[in-house]
């Protein structure tokens, strides 16, 4: 990868750092129609290297050429409205990589950012479509020829802040994002405690889908499972999907997540399934998988004669096809573990936009001014009303459209528990799959405590030699 803009803006101040849950650079997820792979972000591991001065003083620079953050001093938890400034901004070109379904969308808005704003009127906005993995990649692997602005999710934030393609957010950029957004888009844009993008979605998770007619109270598992049994529908979820079954694990108060060196490999899996809550956890999957009414899967489109599914917002039409006019939508239920109720859990993703590191200030301040347009609240709620989008932005979480639309409501209860997903080695994929496998076969129906401590003891010590320990 070539350096050059690295070492003239950041003196090699990005040094590596590394997410709970991030690491490795081919980690893709198995979970699919989500877009992104999961992590837990239950815990930072090694601490990022502070942003030197020299990178502080090229971000300071550029943020005293624009407004292209907030400058009010709004109390806290106020919306912080963005100030673009009236000096002129000269010209130059910008590039933007934005996913293909975005691309009118994203020209449109631009178009009108330059008619509302004429001090950046002659700069040149290219917009080229590039989805948020590709783009992610591509930066990793040239960030001087990767775009200005870019798309991507937030599994990548680790890998992408190790290799100097994202520019940190000064403090008044900073504002503005965590002041704007949601709770969990923040710390999905959060690093060692910097911020290092701007959020634009809060939309990637999964949560329940249910036909009203049959399932009357949505709040426990229990009482779903029984509604479906008693009706002769199916329960849908895939628990042999490494993205959906530690939705228990997590919930019982497990934890699995990867510690990365500077060039994003695993070095730690840090990781308690093989103890007294994932063997509760385990018990929940197994009373689950003996229900008459279970079946595997997530994908409305392959599911037959449905009482409820877990699923995320990319299954809203197959949904509202199947179910109707019964057609609801919940958080998860809570689920019996160790003989309480816990609130099942599960991994919640986000679109982030990044800026590329630039060696001209007025270029970054632009960059930054562009990012930062495309996160407000005005301009989520129009994204959300052109494809869908579900917004991060809080005040554009309440706009009606928005509101009342009951996956994304039921998304928004369920994020709360969620965990900001990021990267995992790809053959974590392939254990969770087959532990899910063994207990959709039934192998542990009549296993022993001991005989679950030991099966995910075996799990475990899987996981942790991906880390080479």
């Amino acid at each position: 990868m070539r350096k050059k803009v690295l070492s003239v803006v950041l003196c090699g101040a990005m040094a590596a750092t590394a997410l709970a849950g991030c690491g490795g650079s081919s980690s893709t997820s198995s979970a699919g129609s989500a877009s992104a792979t999961t992590s837990a972000a239950s815990s930072t591991t090694s601490a990022a290297s502070s942003t030197t001065s020299a990178a502080s003083s090229t971000t300071s620079s550029a943020a005293s050429s624009t407004a292209s953050s907030a400058t009010n001093t709004a109390d806290a938890g106020s919306p912080v409205e963005p100030d673009y400034g009236t000096d002129d901004m000269g010209s130059g070109d910008l590039k933007i990589w934005v996913a293909d379904a975005v691309v009118d969308f994203t020209q449109q808005q631009l178009d009108q950012f330059k008619k509302d704003h004429s001090n950046y009127a002659n700069w040149n906005f290219t917009i080229e479509p590039v989805g948020e993995g590709d783009a992610a990649s591509n930066m990793l692997t040239d960030v001087e020829a990767g775009a200005d602005v870019y798309a991507f999710p937030q599994d990548q934030l680790a890998r992408l802040v190790a290799a100097g393609c994202l520019t940190p957010l000064n403090e008044t950029q900073t504002q503005f994002v965590t002041t704007n957004n949601d709770e969990g888009s923040v710390t999905a844009s959060t690093l060692a405690g910097t911020t290092y993008a701007y959020p634009i979605t809060s939309d990637n998770g999964f949560f329940l889908m249910y036909d009203k007619s049959v399932v009357t109270d949505p709040s426990t598992l229990d009482a779903v499972v029984k509604s479906c049994e008693e009706a002769g529908k199916g329960f849908y979820m895939e628990i042999n999907n490494g993205w959906y079954q530690p939705a228990f694990f997590f919930g019982a108060g497990c934890t699995l997540t990867y510690d990365t060196d500077e060039t994003g490999n695993f070095t730690k899996c840090n990781m308690d399934y093989a103890s007294e809550n994932g063997v509760n956890a385990m018990k929940a999957l197994i009373a689950l998988h003996k229900s008459s009414a279970f079946n595997n899967g997530s994908a409305v489109d392959k599911a037959t004669n449905m009482g409820a599914i877990v699923t995320g917002t990319w299954s809203v039409e197959g949904a509202k096809t199947a179910f109707g006019d019964n057609y609801a939508c919940a958080k998860l239920p809570t689920f019996t573990c160790g003989g309480e109720q816990k609130q099942l859990s599960g991994f919640a993703g986000f679109k982030l936009l990044g800026v590329k590191p630039q060696t001209d200030a007025t270029k970054l301040a632009v960059a930054n001014a562009v990012a930062e347009y495309l996160s407000t609240a005005d301009v989520q709620v129009a994204r959300y009303n052109a494809v869908s989008w579900g917004p991060s932005n809080k005040v554009a979480q309440q706009d009606s459209g928005v509101t009342s639309d009951v996956a994304l409501t039921a998304l928004a209860d369920q994020i709360q528990y969620m965990i900001p997903q990021g990267q995992y080695p790809n053959d974590y994929w392939t254990a969770a799959t087959s532990l899910g496998d063994s207990i959709v076969a039934g192998d542990y129906d009549n296993a022993s405590d001991d005989d679950l401590m030991k099966a995910l003891q075996d799990f475990q010590d899987t996981c942790v030699s991906y880390a080479g320990q």
